[in-house]
């Protein structure tokens, strides 16, 4: 993502002190909240960040919320045994310590929190960082999720650059690289649209694969489209299926 891609904006008067914090930390420009000539907006208002995109016939903003209901539901309905929990070795007498070196979203990382492991994550892209570092200071708030949310360390890192200045190993590595690009629907949901149009495809995903392989002990497990093949074309060591994606996992170290 190019820098100009993005400016801070704040909703109101009492919002302008926190964007220029923001801005003065990032280096991202300042602007009026209807300024048009950036692709992306981050809002500042009262109830916290949210990402807009500019152009015409745009969706809706973007905001993380990991106390709103559907993550709720998502956590009450994510157990050891779901998909994601047996990738990443969860078991019932053991949590994995799990470096999310493409953070995103955040998702499942707060559902692996939830279920007890802590966690590492990583993300490079200026907005998406600010978003989550917001919504995990929300969560920290919040007695329903405090608990899983203060079990997460969040960095804005390349996770490659990370990885290789480790000394000491890491337990687990999890990669929800961007998918490719699909002749339809790809880009339904607006949160995966604007991190897609934010951070591009990810095309150094195999090279940061590789990284994680040099310097994990455990396994390291890739988040793929059902029917993509293996990221780089390595092959897993297995595979655990679900119903739109799996999870290919690699033993490191083993």
């Amino acid at each position: 993502m190019k820098e100009s891609a993005w400016a801070l904006a704040a909703a109101g008067g009492e919002d302008e002190e926190r964007a220029r914090r923001l801005a003065a930390r990032t280096g991202a420009p300042l602007v009026a909240a209807d300024e048009r000539r950036f692709p992306f907006l981050l809002l500042v208002d009262g109830r916290g960040l949210e990402l807009r995109q500019t152009a015409p016939g745009s969706p809706g903003p973007l905001y993380i919320d990991f106390t709103d209901g559907a993550m709720s539901r998502r956590l009450r309905t994510s157990g050891v045994r779901s998909p994601l929990a047996r990738a990443l070795g969860v078991k019932p007498n053991h949590r994995p310590a799990v470096v999310d070196a493409t953070a995103g979203l955040g998702r499942d990382a707060f559902v692996l929190a939830h279920l007890g492991c802590s966690l590492v994550l990583l993300e490079r892209v200026w907005p998406v960082y600010l978003l989550l570092e917001d919504a995990l200071r929300r969560a920290r708030d919040d007695a329903r999720t405090r608990e899983a949310a203060l079990r997460i360390r969040l960095f804005h890192y390349d996770a490659a650059r990370w990885l290789g200045r480790r000394e000491e190993p890491v337990e687990a590595v999890y990669l929800d690289p961007m998918y490719p690009a699909r002749a339809k629907n790809a880009l339904s949901a607006k949160g995966m649209q604007a991190l897609q149009r934010l951070a591009g495809d990810d095309a150094d995903a195999p090279e940061l694969l590789e990284a994680a392989l040099r310097r994990c002990k455990g396994r390291v497990v890739v988040k793929r489209p059902k029917r993509a093949g293996p990221l780089g074309r390595r092959r897993p060591d297995f595979s655990i299926a679900a119903p739109k994606t799996r999870y290919d996992v690699y033993l490191a170290g083993c």
